[in-house]
């Protein structure tokens, strides 16, 4: 189990999103590769909240060795009751990937396109990351004709989903 030794997580801090007046977290995690791997809304950021995405990342997929978060108090409380307290790591400038992966959610804050039911919510969040990864080529560490051999293979698969 070659990938079980090398499974890494990063999670954000949670971004606060208005969904009909109210307030409402969202968190990403990221693979160490930078594909994101799961995203969950909570109304609270507590503890309880922390261990049911916990359980839920860790259900789906395997146990990491490491766990990339913020300094959040509720996520080292999780952490402590799941007993992996030891495999977190609360770095300056190591959770800087998974900031970025929050970018649509608040460029669609910036907007003013606030989402106005949590299912709508609930939609893109699911949604976003199956479509992020597949469109997501890293341009900065390919050159120009693999890009676009990497681009036109993804048009040409979601033309053929969309089309089912």
């Amino acid at each position: 189990m070659k990938i079980a030794k090398t499974l890494s997580y990063a999670i954000p801090l949670s971004r606060p999103i208005g969904v009909d007046g109210e307030q409402r977290h969202t968190e990403t995690t990221l693979h160490s590769s930078g594909s994101i791997l799961e995203a969950f809304v909570s109304r609270r950021q507590d503890c309880n909240a922390a261990m049911k995405f916990l359980k839920k990342i860790m259900k789906r997929y395997e146990r990491p060795h490491e766990i990339v978060t913020d300094r959040l108090r509720s996520y080292r409380a999780a952490m402590k009751i799941i007993g992996n307290e030891t495999s977190q790591e609360t770095g300056r400038w190591l959770n800087n990937r998974c900031e970025n992966s929050h970018l649509p959610f608040q460029r669609r804050e910036q907007a003013m396109l606030k989402f106005k039911r949590l299912q709508s919510l609930q939609k893109f969040v699911s949604i976003h990351s199956s479509v992020h990864n597949h469109f997501n080529h890293e341009r900065h560490l390919k050159n120009g004709e693999a890009f676009k051999l990497q681009r036109n293979a993804a048009l040409a698969e979601w033309q053929q989903l969309s089309a089912a």
